[in-house]
């Protein structure tokens, strides 16, 4: 895998084995923690990031839109900041050792 050929194929060839390795992180993710937490994650932060490959590191990294934390209010979902932050960044993770398994 290169980044060029990752990010020209991410959303026409690859795009089936995205959504399910985006899916099987969802999954797992309720099964560890809040399900309203990681729901509110998912269409709110998750549904804006963008997942890249790294040719210098050698593996994907997804990118998180600005201030995901500001993207629950108004969702009803009431979280402290810091829990927020250390559940995302376990998503986070998750999706890419997922993308790395999928697509490594």
């Amino acid at each position: 895998m290169d980044a060029e050929t990752f990010d020209e194929k991410k959303y026409v060839d690859y795009f089936p084995q995205l959504q399910q390795a985006y899916k099987n992180v969802f999954n797992r993710m309720t099964e560890e923690y809040d399900s309203t937490l990681i729901h509110g994650i998912d269409q709110n932060v998750l549904d804006e990031s963008e997942p890249f490959y790294d040719d210098e590191a050698g593996a994907f990294y997804l990118e998180v839109p600005e201030n995901p934390y500001d993207r629950l209010s108004g969702t009803g979902i009431a979280v402290e900041k810091e829990r927020f932050e250390t559940v995302l960044s376990a998503y986070v993770e998750a999706i890419e050792a997922e993308l790395e398994r999928t697509f490594g």
